[in-house]
């Protein structure tokens, strides 16, 4: 039986990296393990913006797209970061233990001084625009955040690529 740190990732990993991509091109941080997880949530000060990524179809349509544009506000979180659901699942199992609420991917939280403060779990992601995502988000970035934005340049975020794939195309990982 394997242990949960040794968990493989379920889907091909280069497939999903395009996915990944996008997000650290605008500054958020990839968590890989749960003791990573630990140390930004448990030792968080100020506000820590937090992406579940996933490979489903709402994620690459409106979450990450909705979360990018999002940074570009005037206002934003002092750190993003980012784990993936189905990928490093043994720090997404420990992110989920964090938030506190029903496993959720994709999702996005917002933690102040390590607390909760704002979930946005799928089943508000789903059927909405990257629009109204960003929009959602920016409202919150406004009452909870204080760094000044953009996360990246506006030269750089043109450059940005989103992945559009679906889960159905990305091949499974045959030692999931």
């Amino acid at each position: 039986m394997l242990d949960i740190a040794q968990r493989p990732p379920m889907y091909d990993p280069v497939a999903v990296q395009p996915m990944r991509d996008e997000l650290t091109w605008v500054g958020f941080e990839e968590l890989l393990t749960p003791a990573q997880v630990d140390d930004t949530i448990q030792d968080a000060q100020g506000t820590t913006f937090v992406l579940i990524n996933s490979v489903c179809g709402c994620a690459a349509g409106s979450a990450r797209p909705g979360a990018t544009a999002a940074l570009q506000h005037s206002v934003i979180p002092d750190r993003s970061v980012t784990v993936f659901a189905g990928q490093e699942r043994d720090a997404v199992d420990r992110m989920r233990e964090h938030i506190g609420q029903t496993p959720s991917s994709p999702s996005m939280a917002m933690f102040v001084d390590g607390e909760l403060k704002f979930f946005l779990p799928r089943h508000e992601i789903e059927g909405r625009t990257d629009e109204q995502i960003a929009g959602i988000l920016k409202q919150v970035f406004d009452k909870l955040c204080a760094k000044e934005g953009p996360s990246v340049s506006k030269e750089k975020y043109d450059q940005l690529v989103h992945a559009k794939a679906c889960g159905n195309k990305i091949p499974r990982n045959a030692e999931a």
